[in-house]
């Protein structure tokens, strides 16, 4: 359990950024920090995904809660405007819990008011159970009432609301039950109640601040809207239900869909049988990541609160978050999606919220697909399920050899380039405007690294499948492909590898790409030098969170993701720490040096930050990316799905943390 007390509540800015996080399996999700003061637009108790797992939508922004005791008020919620936090309720904040999902503690002249929050798989809904204990010399329970104001959005989670005529105020509303329909093209919301009674008192708070959006150089305020306030006596129950939903009579055997959901999230850990509190921390926050696409399809989210799905995220965390916690059918599920979407022989880069059409803008997501595949067939031995794919892995092949989109194409050499100028085709893609801030056109060396590992899995899949003629063709491309690396991305000068190729011109960036040439499946650096790239890698890059993005001798080095969306763009790749390379850093450290007590004891050490972090920023997940200095502060989506995923996976089939201390790969 992550447990956050009074006095570490106490100090403010460490509680405002602190996130807590609950999501439904649809893209939907309910957050806030700790103390309930919204600092993001992207915050919410209820952000509902209208079409899974997009257009997600702000339809409860938060609620205000007032408990009165004998006749006096106490106010428990806390909001910024302009640099106020006004009402200070989090001052009667006494614990924040994750037990599963998040519970606040407030204790107040003899009372003791618990708030649940949780959502359940497969719909937009929110539950909230408020639960007061009144201790042996304070009030009775016949004196305590709570009073609830639900204040709403209806807006588009990256958008913000202003008083407007357009906003219907009117409500529907009867026992139990009160909805809102402000707008004709949003969908109707519930608000759901057992006891108690509504009381019409609309009106607009103006001027809400989100300090985490000012401090990025974006527009930080807005209007939010309440129809009234829901009244609860506690003179019959010591607990109270409330819902907001998209769905009608989400109430219905409440007690029942809890303990159903508390039993789901239960099982996540008990199936994996781990030894390891991070890894049952990572099996848990591996759920939040995949949800539904369309109809009867599996995706992986990339990071929340903001990002959708893309191709290339899902597929480096499909192996941590699927595989390695036993959820089989959602990665055949998932690969085949992508397989189905597939376009000149590249799967999707990017569904984006605003539109059906997919994006191809990339050269790895593909590549990515084919380590997936292998590692599914790795942990299942279905081959059934890899006959079923194996077409579209050659055809994606087929595709390269001759050339496809954005100048993708394998060259005489075997190597593979791509790239045209304005569009970013790497994992080092930011991109201001016009400007490609990362450019790495030609052949960059994890690239051709996974280029080399799709071509030895799909020879091997041919070999173990019956293709045994298609088997001799792929393993000759692949032994090309090698030479030409070891020849080509050797950098004798610094004893490790070149990032990107193009022409005559040697990328010579101290990056940490080319940790990939050991770490996949099949790696492509030859033996003799791994301990050289491990060893340069890990005195320039390797930090407590992962690896930096670039080296700090380096003169285009940035130390921290700070300012602006340029000032932070300019960074993202430039000296920014992410997690997920930790993983693969792990993995070829192992494969270098050897699997011993001594050397998986080094790596489980590397991972005491990280585990500390699980209770930090991201309540329980791991954040996108972390400063290149110290003290290395996290930034970007605080629950980033390769950031579990790659713990996750390293822990099961590098680290072993298994009750039988097996690895179940091999």
């Amino acid at each position: 359990m992550i447990r956050i007390d009074r006095r570490e509540l106490q100090n403010l800015e460490t509680s405002l950024s602190r996130e807590w996080l609950e999501t439904n399996g649809l893209g939907g999700y309910a957050s806030s920090t700790v103390l309930g003061v919204n600092t993001r637009k992207h915050h919410g108790l209820l952000v509902a995904a209208l079409d899974p797992p997009v257009e997600r939508t702000v339809l409860v922004s938060r609620t205000d809660e007032t408990l009165i005791i004998k006749g006096k008020r106490f106010e428990l919620s806390s909001s910024e405007y302009d640099g106020t936090i006004h009402p200070d309720g989090h001052r009667f904040l006494t614990e924040v819990r994750l037990d599963p999902y998040p519970v606040f503690t407030y204790i107040i002249s003899g009372c003791r008011l618990e708030k649940s929050i949780f959502m359940p798989r497969g719909e937009n809904t929110t539950y909230i159970c408020y639960k007061l204990e009144c201790s042996p010399d304070g009030p009775r329970r016949s004196q305590v009432v709570l009073e609830v104001r639900p204040i709403v959005a209806f807006r588009d989670h990256n958008a913000l609301m202003r008083e407007n005529p357009e906003f219907d105020t009117a409500f529907e509303a009867g026992r139990g039950n009160v909805t809102l329909k402000p707008y004709e093209h949003m969908p109707a919301l519930n608000i759901s109640f057992h006891a108690g009674r509504f009381e019409q008192s609309g009106y607009w708070y103006h001027n809400y601040l989100y300090r985490r959006e000012e401090e990025s150089g974006y527009d930080a305020s807005e209007d939010l809207y309440s129809p009234g306030r829901l009244v609860f006596p506690f003179t019959e129950t010591d607990s109270h239900w409330l819902a907001f939903s998209t769905e009608q009579d989400a109430l219905k055997d409440i007690e029942y869909r809890k303990v159903g959901e508390i039993e789901r999230r239960k099982k996540l850990t008990e199936d994996g049988g781990t030894i390891s509190e991070l890894a049952n921390h990572l099996r848990r926050a591996a759920d939040t990541f995949i949800v539904a696409r369309g109809s009867g399809g599996r995706t992986i989210v990339a990071g929340y609160p903001w990002f959708t799905d893309w191709g290339r995220d899902t597929m480096i965390s499909l192996t941590g978050l699927t595989l390695a916690t036993g959820r089989y059918e959602d990665a055949r599920n998932i690969i085949t999606t992508f397989l189905d979407n597939m376009k000149d022989g590249l799967i999707p880069n990017h569904f984006p919220e605003s539109s059906s059409e997919a994006l191809y803008n990339t050269i790895d997501a593909t590549l990515w697909l084919f380590e997936a595949a292998r590692k599914y067939y790795d942990y299942t031995s279905d081959g059934d399920f890899i006959a079923r794919i194996l077409p579209g892995l050659r055809e994606a092949i087929g595709c390269h050899l001759k050339g496809t989109l954005y100048g993708i194409k394998a060259c005489d050499d075997g190597l593979l380039e791509g790239g045209v100028e304005g569009v970013q085709l790497t994992w080092m893609d930011a991109k201001v405007g016009d400007r490609v801030i990362t450019a790495r056109i030609g052949k960059a060396v994890e690239i051709n690294a996974l280029w080399y590992n799709a071509l030895r899995i799909t020879a091997q899949f041919c070999a173990d499948l019956g293709g045994h003629a298609e088997e001799s063709r792929y393993s000759h491309l692949a032994r090309t492909a090698f030479n030409s690396f070891n020849t080509q991305f050797w950098n004798e000068d610094k004893k490790c590898l070149y990032d990107v190729i193009r022409g005559d011109h040697r990328d010579d960036h101290l990056r940490p790409n080319q940790i990939l040439a050991l770490s996949l499946t099949y790696p492509v650096l030859d033996h003799a030098r791994w301990r050289s790239v491990v060893q340069t890698v890990e005195r320039e890059l390797l930090t407590p969170y992962g690896l930096r993005t670039l080296s700090p001798l380096d003169p285009d080095y940035r130390g921290k993701y700070r300012g602006d969306l340029l000032t932070r763009d300019e960074a993202y790749h430039q000296g920014t720490v992410w997690p997920w390379l930790m993983g693969h850093y792990i993995t070829a450290y192992l494969k270098a040096y050897g699997r011993s007590a001594q050397t998986v004891a080094r790596c489980l050490n590397l991972l005491d930050a990280l585990t500390k972090h699980l209770s930090e920023a991201g309540m329980g997940s791991i954040s996108e990316i972390f400063d290149g200095e110290s003290p290395h502060k996290p930034s970007g989506c605080v629950a980033q799905a390769w950031s579990v995923a790659e713990l996750l996976r390293t822990l099961t089939e590098d680290l072993f943390i298994t009750t039988n201390e097996t690895n179940p790969v091999r």
